[in-house]
């Protein structure tokens, strides 16, 4: 049996995906408090979050072993900014929800373009190394900003949120039915579901604390974030992850 390599990202179980999507839920209900409940703006919001994601990814590299609840921490932190970041290009910026989507799955593919030309893999559970744990948080940012861009496109196309969530949440069970019944690619399913929850997680958190005359239940954001970081800290706390890992001298996932 090949010695095993244990990586610096939680393995993908069912409790990895319940804490990202409730993650993803508090990034959009916590990067709103900041711009819209305190008026902080686009801008402002997203160079406060991109400092302190910029600092937990430099920790998340230098931990020498997978740590949960700081691994979560930049989770929180790239989603947050991901919703700043993506109302900045579609709003302040004015090229609109199709236009930041577009742009920003440009951005995805890139990202994920030049990993696998510099590693031959993109698959999470090969993350163990400086080069490559910079290679997945830029794609995770990424990824989180265009899955706020294309939450909010699908509830300004006429959806609402609560059709976005459904929208979103149909295209998560189409991604696992591919991921239980046929052999389709592990990894375009992993980057397809981690996309997929950010939108989810998005109209969720607008259906929350929009007002009512938007379609939302007008509950406070910061009230909203706060029992959003409670339930993750309890799930982190309380139900242990393992770290993935790969075969030291096996092929990497393609």
């Amino acid at each position: 049996m090949n010695a095993q390599v244990l990586s610096k990202v939680p393995a993908v179980t069912l409790l990895f995906w319940v804490i990202k999507i409730v993650a993803t839920t508090l990034g959009e209900t916590g990067g709103d408090t900041l711009s819209m409940t305190l008026n902080l703006g686009y801008l402002a919001s997203t160079a406060i979050f991109l400092a302190l994601l910029a600092a937990l990814v430099v920790a998340q590299i230098r931990a020498r072993v997978f740590r949960p609840m700081l691994y979560w921490a930049t989770i929180i932190a790239s989603t947050t900014a991901g919703t700043t970041l993506a109302d900045f290009a579609d709003r302040s910026l004015g090229i609109g929800y199709l236009g930041g989507s577009l742009l920003l799955a440009a951005c995805v593919a890139a990202a994920l373009a030049a990993w696998y030309r510099s590693e031959g893999t993109i698959a999470v559970d090969t993350v163990n190394t400086p080069k490559v744990e910079a290679f997945y948080w830029v794609t995770i940012t990424f990824s989180q900003t265009l899955g706020t861009a294309l939450g909010d496109w699908a509830a300004d196309a006429g959806l609402g949120y609560g059709g976005g969530a459904l929208l979103f949440g149909a295209a998560l069970a189409l991604v696992a039915a591919l991921y239980f019944w046929t052999r389709t690619s592990r990894v375009a399913l992993f980057w397809s579901a981690f996309i997929l929850t950010r939108p989810l997680g998005a109209t969720v958190g607008d259906f929350f604390d929009k007002p009512h005359a938007q379609g939302g239940l007008d509950v406070s954001r910061p009230l909203a974030s706060a029992i959003l970081l409670a339930l993750v800290v309890f799930l982190v706390l309380c139900f242990p992850q393992r770290a993935g890992s790969h075969p030291r001298s096996g092929a990497a996932t393609r």
